[in-house]
């Protein structure tokens, strides 16, 4: 694991006026505890830039009790609440945090995203007018691996937006709408879906990166048909990437080799329309680009394996089978508690004679 990147304020000034939740599960702290040397340096950074670092640790005792030594006096360390038995262990970190945190500005993020106090800034203010602020995520360093799974990040920047390892979010407005279904697989699109859903406004920012460490290798790999299975969560996203085997093989059969050139040279120029979106160029290599026709060969024979996990009765995950990727947005709007949401935006920005517009994306 490598260090952190110099902080580039290293006189921070005032703490920023917004707290920061990190939910984890370790099951080692690496090799010779180096994962959690690296993570206590970090936090200690995130103590300067924040007024509240909370940490809930979901990890065996003894680990439990190492990281609190490490980190005793510098971030509250807690156990996930008792009353919450999600599955997915994630949303019961988050959930408790949110609960602990004492700003309504809160991020929370994943326990390899590493943001510096720009990038913090950045989400404070943007919070100042959205419920739920969506940044972008960017590997550091590079490895092969992570190259791979940059061209997913390209190809969702080109299309849409993707879906990072953090989120900015609203504590009071978090907490009016009950949470979020944690007896899901890809939590973060059940959490976007419903803010929406009760009435939430939502902010992408394409250009607010934040860095991410990347996974070794080994985690890497046993990651693929669990990511695949998230887009049951999206139905048209999913039937793309089953026609790609099929339709392929079609144009073997029929030597058709310049349709599947012509294929491959889509996606590349897809990613690289994503690499060049909002200043990509200077965190996304030009190389992660060409492994996009390989990630999408990837997804589309993982696809059909999660296709019959979800025949089988789910995914594994946690030792537990997840069957649900995410509800719909249908089904969320259909169930959500629609309560009077207050306009995220400064009174001056409001549009005057209305009312809120809860369900405007800004980028």
């Amino acid at each position: 694991m490598t260090d952190p990147a110099p902080d580039p304020d290293p006189d921070p000034g005032p703490a920023l006026d917004l707290d920061y939740v990190l939910p984890l599960r370790w099951d080692d702290d690496g090799p010779g505890g180096g994962a959690l040397d690296e993570l206590t340096v970090y936090l200690r950074r995130l103590a300067r830039h924040t007024s509240r670092v909370v940490v809930v640790d979901g990890s065996p005792d003894e680990l439990f009790e190492r990281h609190a030594a490490s980190w005793r006096g510098l971030v509250v360390h807690v156990r996930p609440a008792a009353d919450l038995r999600f599955a997915n262990g994630k949303v019961n970190g988050v959930t408790t945090g949110l609960r602990l945190a004492r700003a309504d500005h809160v991020v929370i993020a994943d326990d390899d995203v590493r943001y510096d106090r720009p990038a913090l800034a950045r989400m404070r203010a943007l919070l100042d007018r959205a419920h739920l602020v969506r940044p972008q995520n960017h590997f550091e360093p590079l490895p092969w691996h992570a190259r791979w799974d940059t061209a997913r990040t390209l190809l969702n920047r080109s299309l849409a937006s993707d879906y990072p390892g953090t989120f900015g979010v609203r504590r009071g407005f978090f907490l009016r709408m009950g949470g979020y279904d944690g007896d899901v697989l890809f939590e973060n699109l059940e959490l976007i879906r419903t803010v929406r859903a009760h009435g939430g406004t939502e902010c992408r920012p394409a250009g607010l990166y934040v860095r991410r460490l990347p996974p070794e290798a080994g985690r890497f790999w046993s990651q693929r048909v669990r990511q695949a299975y998230d887009d049951l969560a999206q139905p048209a996203r999913m039937a793309v990437f089953l026609a790609v085997l099929p339709a392929a093989a079609l144009a073997l059969l029929r030597r058709r080799y310049g349709l599947l050139a012509a294929g491959a040279g889509l996606t590349v120029a897809l990613a690289e329309a994503g690499r060049r979106r909002a200043g990509g160029r200077r965190v996304f290599p030009w190389t992660a680009s060409l492994f996009a026709p390989v990630w999408v060969l990837e997804r589309a024979v993982c696809g059909w394996l999660a296709l019959a996990a979800a025949l089988r009765g789910g995914v594994p995950y946690a030792g537990r089978r997840l069957r649900r990727a995410a509800h719909s947005d249908r089904w969320l709007r259909a169930h959500a508690v629609r309560t009077p949401v207050p306009d995220a935006r400064p009174r001056a920005e409001r549009p005057a004679g209305r009312g809120p517009e809860p369900q405007r994306v800004t980028s």
